[in-house]
């Protein structure tokens, strides 16, 4: 194994290295928000104190720094995911806003009534909301590709949803909840192949594994900052150029425009027609160190080091009869989320109760109400892993989680 130096890496995200309740702080919830490592912390300070100004609006030099700072952190997006083009990136504020972009600008320029919008069951709230509104606006259908008992969508289930009415399909690369990789490039072939667009939530998958948009052949990839070392209130939408032309802009507003008239505007050129107002300069600088400081690393390291920890926690929960762990036990089908349940423990309970030992993770329904409904779960706890995690991070929640039951006058 290709091993990553962790007690290094460490070293980098200072806010690791305090006590929590007396313990070690061991950080388990990658997959709602990342720390920040202090090259990412050192990016954003310089720029605040050296280059700070309204990008694309002034003549004058902390405004063109500002512009070139902006422009470099899209240039770094755009190499990172192997996009064709600048014009193809376009900054929100996160992988939400990318989704409602896409829902409201493409959706109701393109959906017609009885048109088909396909998801999968495991979708984040984000990617369901936003297409329930267009449904109903335009009087078409919703429709849901279920999973299997491993907690992947399977064959059968592309080839029934998805079918020649189908407009849009609409999926995440990783589940936030369940860690499933789905079959992104199945998908997305079955679905070009009967004439609809795929938009990809690649909030989970982006920050862990190397994706490449071309080879995917995604119409739309989004992903989030936050996720990824970098600062919240910066994301990512890509799509492809021709797609994007078509479809008017989401937000009207300053930098957006060509030409505004009393009665009428045209409006600027790509990706500048979709980012009205302004930008997060800071943001987009703390998105471009991140980047750096993950492909410094390499991703395939990173991949392959979160697998480490996935396959070495899985082995240890899987040891404890009380623990009841969700989606798939094959590694090669899951990323670095797990989440589970204690008989007789809600998760909320195992969450405090864990993070009197100094571990965070996550409880509740991850913002996947519908995905608990289908698994007949109220909720579930979650731990996410990170770049930074090590197996002594695993071992402290081992014994925590063993603990959990006692607290509660259980005896084991």
């Amino acid at each position: 194994m290709n091993k990553l130096n962790v007690d290094e890496i460490k070293k980098d995200f200072p806010i690791l290295d305090q006590r929590m309740n007396g313990h070690r702080l061991v950080y388990l919830d990658n997959g709602a928000t990342t720390q920040k490592p202090i090259q990412v912390i050192e990016a954003i300070f310089y720029y605040n104190t050296r280059s700070h100004g309204n990008p694309h609006r002034g003549a004058h030099q902390l405004s063109i720094r500002a512009t070139d700072e902006y422009d470099l952190a899209k240039e770094r997006v755009r190499q990172f995911i192997n996009a064709k083009s600048l014009e193809e990136i376009i900054f929100t504020r996160n992988t939400t806003e990318s989704i409602n972009l896409i829902a409201s600008a493409y959706g109701r320029e393109f959906v017609k009534e009885n048109d088909e919008i396909v998801l999968a069951i495991s979708e984040h709230h984000s990617n369901i909301l936003p297409w329930q509104r267009i449904v109903k606006e335009k009087k078409a259908i919703l429709k849901y590709m279920y999973l299997n008992e491993d907690g992947r969508i399977d064959t059968e289930e592309i080839k029934e949803k998805i079918t020649k009415k189908t407009k849009i399909v609409s999926i995440a690369h990783m589940s936030n909840v369940l860690g499933t990789i789905h079959p992104i490039e199945e998908v997305i072939n079955y679905a070009h192949k009967m004439g609809a667009i795929v938009l990809v939530d690649g909030a989970q998958s982006t920050p862990h594994i190397k994706v490449d948009v071309q080879e995917l052949d995604a119409d739309f990839y989004v992903f989030s900052g936050h996720k990824m070392l970098a600062p919240m209130g910066i994301g990512v939408l890509y799509g492809k150029k021709e797609i994007l032309e078509s479809i008017p802009p989401f937000l009207m507003g300053g930098d957006m425009i060509e030409y505004v008239y009393e009665k009428e505007a045209t409006f600027a050129p790509l990706p500048y027609k979709f980012e009205a107002g302004t930008q997060n300069v800071e943001g987009a600088v703390g998105l471009k160190a991140a980047i750096d400081y993950l492909e410094n690393i390499g991703m395939d390291k990173i991949e392959e080091h979160e697998r480490f920890l996935v396959e070495y926690a899985l082995d240890k929960m899987l040891s404890i009869p009380y623990v009841n762990v969700q989606g798939p036990k094959d590694l090669n089908k899951r990323g670095g989320i797990i989440s589970f349940t204690i008989d007789d423990v809600h998760p909320h309970d195992v969450s405090t109760i864990l993070d009197s030992y100094g571990i965070a993770i996550r409880a509740g329904h991850h913002c996947a109400q519908p995905l608990m409904r289908y698994l007949k779960l109220p909720a579930t706890s979650r731990v996410s892993f990170y770049l930074y995690n090590t197996k002594e991070d695993i071992d402290q929640f081992i014994e925590g989680l063993r603990n959990v039951r006692k607290w509660l006058g259980y005896g084991s």
